[in-house]
């Protein structure tokens, strides 16, 4: 197993486990909106009309380039009948981004579509669109249930997009073109990681792992699944240790969680985890994960120094709590002899006297 010495000098690289292979069981994603309310986000930026029947308002903004038509775009949105603040969709709870090729959108997403053309990677918005470009006079009644005419309010996160020139959606591609355009959204990853650019690489593993979905990854056999796996698996553990460092302590478990729930003696995994719960004070559970990848790596330093630190931790608690209680309670009191008082001292007097005349008067009557 590869030495974990990386995770002492905070990470300077991503790493890229070729040898390692995880399955997930749900396609796990970073993106959890700005806010995450019962009706939609309250925005107070600038409205920018997109469309007569399209406006948006930016939470985050973005980078880079926006979409051209037929690019393949992965998002998160949650959606609400304006007049009415029902929410009827939301990806973010479904955990598995939605891919929306612009141009070949069903009729119902033309509104959201418009505004997704309008958006950099990275960027969060709140779009309005007007029941024309939404779910039209019908509404729906199946899934989503939508009121007829109902202007809708999409809160939207663009993880990033794919610039084909065809259009051509994930559903459609071979298994050796999803695998490389996952392993190509990966080492972008790794090169942006090595800049320092965190949130960008993160929206790269990501939509690598939008490529290694569930619905993909059930229908994979033997080589081609290995090599699917070969993918995933560094993505997920490079997700962690970017969100280790932006200090999203309970992204990074989820990530690690992944990949244990199928490998379960992933060392690295097992490390990064428990430095995310080392942080969230979770010691117990940290120190189950460091326990563990030390069976696995007993020579490995970073292991035992965060093992070290661990019992550090517990005992500086141990003294603090020692002498909180201390403070609250005090040293337990000295017992103090007891002053008889002055009839007391008569009344023993008196006693020995009659007892001393007592004992006289029977000596002499003998």
């Amino acid at each position: 197993m590869e030495d974990l010495k990386e995770e002492h000098q905070s990470q300077s690289h991503a790493e890229d486990d070729e040898n390692e292979i995880v399955t997930e069981n749900t396609a796990f994603v970073h993106g959890e909106p700005l806010q995450d309310t019962v009706g939609p986000p309250k925005v107070d930026s600038e409205m920018e009309i997109l469309h007569e029947k399209v406006k948006k308002q930016i939470i985050k903004e973005g980078h880079g380039q926006k979409p051209s038509k037929y690019s393949t775009c992965f998002l998160h949105y949650r959606a609400w009948a304006e007049s009415t603040n029902h929410k009827f969709d939301d990806t973010w709870h479904e955990q598995q981004p939605l891919e929306l090729v612009l141009g070949k959108e069903k009729k119902e997403m033309t509104g959201l579509a418009v505004g997704v053309s309008s958006m950099k990677s990275g960027e969060c918005a709140l779009l309005h669109v007007g029941w024309e470009l939404g779910y039209g006079k019908e509404g729906s009644f199946s899934f989503p249930n939508v009121p007829p005419m109902a202007d809708i309010l999409y809160e939207v996160e663009l993880i990033g997009f794919d610039e084909t020139k065809e259009g051509k959606a994930r559903g459609d591609m071979t298994v050796e073109e999803r695998i490389g355009a996952a392993d190509r959204r990966k080492m972008d990853g790794n090169s942006l990681f090595k800049e320092d650019k965190l949130e960008e690489a993160m929206q790269q593993y990501e939509m690598a792992i939008a490529y290694m979905g569930d619905d993909f990854m059930f229908q994979l056999f033997g080589k081609y699944r290995d090599m699917a796996l070969a993918v995933k698996n560094p993505c997920h553990l490079n997700m962690a240790a970017c969100l280790i460092r932006l200090k999203r302590y309970e992204e990074a478990i989820g990530h690690c969680s992944i990949v244990l729930s199928e490998d379960e003696n992933n060392v690295k995994a097992m490390f990064r985890r428990g430095k995310a719960r080392a942080e969230l004070g979770q010691t117990d559970a940290a120190r189950e994960d460091f326990q563990k990848a030390r069976k696995y790596a007993p020579e490995d330093k970073a292991i035992a120094r965060e093992l070290r630190m661990l019992a550090e931790h517990d005992k500086a608690i141990y003294q603090r709590q020692k002498e909180i209680y201390k403070g609250i309670f005090g040293p337990r009191p000295e017992p103090k002899p007891k002053r008889s008082g002055w009839l007391i001292r008569l009344w023993e007097w008196l006693l020995s006297l009659f007892y001393f005349i007592f004992r006289r008067e029977r000596v002499k009557a003998d």
